[in-house]
């Protein structure tokens, strides 16, 4: 081999690790913030990479996650949000509305993409639905709009009933919407409302061993995402004390709840996802109006209904989308 070709085969040698590192420095990272845990979060995150997916990115190919949960203790998102943004992620795709306040509050240069229950204007995520404004956009699932409905559901399975509780996350920065919804409906079906509250695990237990000894009542279950993360925990403790709830995702009524009234929260997550993808090939979130999810769906489990001993009339059963049986 000639002595010029020998060094020009070197160079090349010596250059193709630069450029690899340099390819892979390049790939873009979204960090997942969010007040759970992988665990507790696994149908978000599958949801999130089948969107990333139609828009052409796959983690490990051309695109790296950060993951950032705070294991039900929202008082650590802040602090998470701020790791991710000296991290240096592309973009944040914050799970609920703590995160997602937790992350605007961190960064406002890096783009956002929330998924949120509440209205994002009426907690001051964004100004308006169509011109967010800003680093930040998303999905805005309609949760806190049809949580009076949760409650008529509840109320005509179990009509002769007068009194009806709310299981609420008081640290949650939509309770105060939903509360004020569940009223609205209580009143017009002269239904008394009962608070029951929990910020935590050890919370949640106590709030059941309290409805449960003091006044076994059915119960609403709050959207709120730590009730989400919990939601194996909340299907146990309603079956313990043969207390017939609502909550806001299939997912409940999939784990063993008796029911649920809500989006679907896979697609959802979906749209995130997508929502991510286009920001990665250089959509601005500010020309992106936040999304609605407007189909909501009824999931009734009749396996959970026997063991409780409930009947559904046959109305309601009709209505349902979903029956697991």
């Amino acid at each position: 081999m000639r002595r010029r070709e020998f060094m020009t085969l070197l160079g090349g040698a010596a250059a193709w690790p630069v450029a690899a590192r340099a390819q892979q420095a390049a790939t873009p990272v979204i960090g997942f913030l969010s007040s759970g845990s992988p665990e507790a979060d696994t149908i978000r995150m599958n949801a999130v990479q089948r969107g990333l997916m139609e828009i052409g990115y796959v983690e490990g190919q051309n695109v790296a996650i950060e993951y950032r949960g705070a294991q039900n203790q929202y008082d650590h998102l802040p602090a998470l949000a701020v790791d991710l943004v000296g991290r240096q992620v592309t973009v944040i795709v914050a799970f609920g509305t703590p995160a997602t306040l937790a992350a605007k509050a961190a960064t406002s240069t890096i783009p956002i993409v929330f998924s949120m229950g509440g209205d994002p204007v009426d907690v001051g995520v964004v100004t308006t639905l169509n011109r967010p404004g800003g680093n930040i956009t998303g999905l805005y699932v309609l949760n806190s709009a049809v949580m009076g409905k949760r409650l008529e559901l509840l109320h005509e399975l179990a009509p002769a009933t007068g009194v009806i509780a709310l299981l609420a996350n008081p640290s949650s920065a939509f309770t105060g919407i939903e509360t004020k919804a569940l009223h609205e409906a209580a009143d017009i079906l002269r239904v008394e409302l009962r608070i029951l509250n929990a910020a935590n695990e050890s919370e949640i237990d106590t709030a059941f061993a309290t409805l449960a000894k003091e006044l076994p009542v059915p119960v609403v279950v709050s959207a709120d995402t730590m009730f989400t993360n919990q939601r194996v925990r909340l299907v146990v403790l309603t079956a313990r004390h043969a207390i017939p709830a609502i909550y806001a995702y299939r997912e409940f009524a999939a784990a063993g709840g008796l029911m649920s009234y809500g989006p679907d929260l896979a697609d959802a997550y979906r749209q995130v996802g997508t929502y991510a993808g286009r920001i990665l090939k250089g959509a601005k979130p500010t020309d992106l109006p936040v999304q609605q999810a407007v189909k909501v769906e009824l999931v009734i489990n009749l396996n959970t209904a026997k063991a409780l001993g409930i009947t559904f009339p046959l109305p309601l059963l009709g209505r349902a989308d979903e029956v697991i049986e």
